[in-house]
């Protein structure tokens, strides 16, 4: 097969990043008579199998879904005598057979509709689904990557970008789970940095130094763009006069493209994250055992990351050299540890849940998702074990007898039930037009939400217990 970009592999490449509504499973156009009672319509949904018909009204085209038999069983009249015009819906939104898929996206979303009537020309194609999109999206993820391979600046790269997003919300609106959108985003999103580091780094910087990213995007845990964290590992003795310079058009480039620069400047503009290898390891070590009173968060973005272009090896040795500098000394453990008692009372939200306070907001990350990722990863450090992501070490420490397998599991699904929610709550400050942060209110909670934050926040509340033992910590 042709590489993307290549002049053999355009058409291929086209036919499949600019994939049509025909290309997705339509469903065949089934149309009732307007004047039809209920009862009737339901009988020849039910003996095709289909659950909407198109109405004809005269000149209007409607449709009606079996969802809409709610609606008619509140009415007083019998269903038997109800045409079943009087309960379709008119106001149709329609696309073309040759529009994008991605176009149907937009339109399902920004129309808040589950079902699109689909035209080939005049001629009715078909209806596409919500969940039609969504199969075929999450079967298709290739097309963003092979649209980001092709890409041949960072005005290209921003559409994919974009259809990043797009995807995010119709998955989630899907009901994908969250640890899947978040794989998928992670595996496009590390192809989109590389890309976009070769578009703006000469090859020899690419050849020598390694890109990599970190925090939650290194654990394959970021779903939505809240903000950056990436590094430059040098390969001693290679120098480059406008280094400084690249690095901030690479930042630069990546808020371009939707992704908003670290609050804690844990990006290439940094000096500290941009070092050659020798020097790198020096610093490790000062994080270690020096007096930095930023060094135990700065070690612990650094546990997270992962090579996304240039020369895997300078990553390797730089965790090399910090598996041969950490000791076992309880001292330095539990001071990295402690991190995960820096964040909040541990027992008001139990009062919180408890009271009808609807504009109190919790914070899900200081509360709930920050001490679950970093009490994993200090006890990952503690055994050394080498994985990244938080289920990734919870399966090791599980594996290796270091953490009770219930617990882990039950940790697990405490981080994803808080990843759930707040990724509902961001996308719907997104599409008001909010910033995005990781409180949620009360308010915007239903009883299953709430049941489900209550069992979350529990198992957290055993778990940092379980630190405070493990490390020997005096209070968290």
């Amino acid at each position: 097969m042709s590489a993307p970009g290549s002049p053999q592999a355009q058409p291929e490449w086209l036919s499949l990043v600019t994939a049509r509504v025909r290309d997705a499973s339509l469903r065949e156009p089934f149309e009732v008579d307007g004047a039809l009672d209920l009862v009737a319509v339901c009988r020849l949904l039910a003996a095709r199998g289909l659950t909407e018909a198109l109405v004809r009204d005269g000149e209007r085209l409607g449709m009606f879904t079996t969802t809409d038999l709610r609606d008619a069983l509140l009415r007083p009249e019998p269903p038997a005598s109800l045409p079943v015009r009087s309960l379709a819906h008119f106001d149709l939104i329609e696309i073309g057979a040759d529009a994008e898929i991605f176009d149907a996206l937009r339109l399902m979303l920004q129309h808040r509709v589950h079902r699109l009537l689909v035209r080939d020309g005049t001629a009715i194609a078909g209806v596409l689904g919500q969940l039609d999109v969504v199969d075929f999206v999450a079967h298709h993820s290739h097309l963003v990557a092979l649209q980001v391979d092709a890409a041949r600046s960072a005005a290209e790269l921003k559409s994919a970008a974009g259809r990043i997003d797009t995807m995010v919300e119709l998955l989630h609106q899907g009901g994908t789970r969250t640890e899947r959108i978040a794989h998928l985003v992670s595996e496009l999103n590390a192809r989109l940095f590389a890309k976009l580091w070769s578009l703006v780094a000469p090859a020899a910087l690419v050849d020598n130094s390694c890109l990599v990213v970190m925090g939650s995007e290194g654990r394959g845990e970021q779903i939505l763009k809240t903000d950056q964290d990436n590094a430059l590992i040098l390969r001693d003795g290679f120098e480059l006069d406008d280094l400084a310079d690249i690095a901030a058009r690479f930042n630069a480039a990546l808020g371009e493209l939707g992704y908003p620069p670290c609050p804690g400047n844990v990006m290439l503009t940094n000096p500290i994250w941009r070092q050659p290898i020798s020097a790198f390891r020096d610093t490790l070590t000062h994080w270690c055992y020096g007096d930095d009173p930023e060094g135990p968060m700065r070690l612990a973005m650094f546990l997270d990351a992962v090579a996304v272009a240039g020369d895997a090896g300078l990553l390797e040795q730089a965790r090399a050299h910090l598996d041969r500098a950490v000791t076992d000394s309880e001292v330095f453990l539990a001071r990295f540890a402690s991190a995960v008692g820096q964040v909040g009372d541990t027992d008001s939200w139990w009062s919180w849940l408890g009271q009808r306070r609807d504009q109190t907001l919790l914070d899900l990350k200081r509360l709930g998702i920050f001490p679950i990722v970093h009490g994993v990863r200090a006890l990952a450090l503690r055994h050394r074990l080498r994985e990244v992501g938080t289920a990734g070490r919870l399966r090791a420490l599980a594996a290796s007898g270091k953490l009770e397998p219930g617990l882990a599991r039950d940790v697990l699904d405490a981080l994803h039930v808080l990843m759930g929610l707040r990724l509902t709550r961001q996308l719907r400050q997104r599409a008001a037009g909010q910033p995005i942060d990781n409180r949620v209110r009360r308010a915007d909670l239903g009883t299953l939400e709430r049941e489900g934050l209550r069992d979350a926040l529990a198992i957290v509340k055993r778990f940092r217990a379980l630190l405070v033992t493990e490390f020997r910590l005096a209070e968290l």
